[in-house]
């Protein structure tokens, strides 16, 4: 059995809140906002773009923080 590291375990709890917040703050008001499966399945879908938005934007700001900062440090 391999050993699990600090930065694993905090990426994986970061990655389980991510995704709880994720189902529960944006799919879940989508799906029940609509009354046809195919709906809310469509607006399931949809949310993905939410997604990609903000770990895009999470990503631009890692890195931007990543660049600078020798600077600031």
């Amino acid at each position: 059995m391999t050993d699990v590291s600090p930065l694993q375990i905090v990426l994986a709890s970061g990655a389980v809140v991510a995704i709880v917040a994720y189902l529960g703050l944006i799919v879940a008001p989508a799906w029940s906002s609509y009354g046809r499966l195919w709906e809310r399945i469509g607006a399931s879908f949809l949310t993905l773009y939410i997604l990609v938005t903000l770990l895009a934007v999470g990503a631009v700001i890692g890195l931007a923080v990543v660049w600078s900062y020798d600077r600031f440090a």
